[in-house]
């Protein structure tokens, strides 16, 4: 029998004091929460989303509709069980998806932010589930999980709020992102800002810039892969043979993504898209600290990290110093490394794998 969920909002008047500088009111967060806060309300694990997810993690809206984007992790008996744990995924701050960001209308002009919205950062993101935690009336998170981006923001709870969460697992992330992928996320921002339709950002009630968001979600897609994933999935096969010699012939992986970055776009905001990599670009664990090993000093919580053999775009190198500074400091962690060719998607596709990790860590957390 399928389990159905509301996205719920709650909208906060105090000013939200950004990293920046730059404050901003009010702030509304969407989220969703799947099973029960105990009495103690002391069983609630936050879910934190990648780049481009929302507050809709698990089950459906209702009866037809796709369910959440980690519907396979979360739910009685699963990874995260809704039978033991209330769940909690809120939106990002300078998301697109029901929490303020650059699609919010501006209180103070009555139009949408656009590139008026101020930069945000990992941080911002955290802090403003701090205040959801807080208005849900806990205290205490029995764990924090998440991937990619999502496992940047649970890096930085464990050590912004090391007295507020109890464990955490860390998946397919790192202190902070490669150059490569800081290039990579260049390409997107060039392309997007170079569409003639994204006039400054101000594009709003007018055509948006769907190649330039198209074609940096295309570079995106590259580094969520892995070199055996694409000979697998495409090879060399051509989609379309007539017109090779033409430029109108296609191989099958750029058939992948053309439609992958056009359907991107009837989805995602532009302007969110270089919001979030730029929260992306810019995050790193030891910012304000002496060092990244004064940074991961201190970590008070439980920590699993989870990497994947084959991820391109957060290589284990990357856990691998954080593991080993962990481990000089006190807080030795807790590290699943699992084999899989699908690259830095496996996050969202190596389930079983995954649950067996998760489930086996979150019931040691109390010993």
């Amino acid at each position: 029998m399928a389990d159905f969920v509301k996205t719920q909002y709650v909208t906060f008047k105090e000013e939200l004091y950004l990293e920046s500088g730059r404050l901003i009111s009010p702030v509304t967060i969407a989220y969703e929460t799947y099973g029960k806060l105990n009495a103690a309300k002391d069983n609630a694990i936050l879910i934190c989303h990648a780049l481009t997810g929302s507050a809709h993690a698990a089950w459906l809206h209702k009866a037809g509709d796709k369910p959440g984007w980690w519907d396979s992790m979360i739910g009685s008996g699963k990874a995260f069980d809704t039978d033991k744990f209330f769940v909690i995924c809120s939106n990002i701050l300078g998301s697109c998806y029901g929490t303020t960001g650059p699609t919010s209308i501006d209180p103070f002009t009555g139009k949408h932010y656009g590139r008026k919205f101020p930069v945000v950062t990992v941080k911002d993101m955290i802090k403003t589930q701090k205040r959801l935690i807080d208005y849900l009336g806990i205290d205490l998170l029995y764990s924090a999980a998440g991937g990619s981006l999502g496992g940047m923001q649970v890096l930085e709870w464990a050590i912004t709020y090391p007295e507020k969460i109890r464990s955490a697992v860390v998946i397919s992330a790192s202190g902070r992102i490669t150059p490569m992928a800081i290039a990579f996320n260049a390409i997107a921002r060039h392309a997007i800002t170079k569409d003639p339709n994204y006039k400054g950002g101000d594009y709003y009630g007018s055509a948006p810039p769907k190649d330039g968001l198209a074609i940096g979600r295309m570079a995106g897609h590259i580094t969520y892969l892995s070199d055996a994933a694409f000979n697998r999935k495409f090879g060399r096969r051509y989609a379309t043979f007539e017109g090779i010699y033409d430029f109108n012939g296609f191989f099958e992986v750029e058939n992948y993504l053309l439609h992958n970055g056009y359907k991107f776009t009837e989805r995602f905001d532009a302007n969110t898209y270089l919001y979030l990599l730029k929260a992306m670009d810019i995050f790193d664990l030891a910012y304000q600290y002496n060092s990244l090993e004064e940074a991961v000093s201190r970590i008070k919580a439980k920590i699993l990290f989870i990497t994947f053999s084959s991820d391109f775009l957060f290589p284990e190198y990357q856990t691998e110093e954080l593991v080993s500074l962990m481990n000089k400091t006190g807080s030795p962690p807790e590290w699943a490394r699992i084999e899989s060719d699908y690259g830095h998607d496996a996050f969202l596709v190596e389930f079983d794998e995954q649950t067996k990790a998760i489930k086996k860590f979150l019931d040691g957390v109390n010993h």
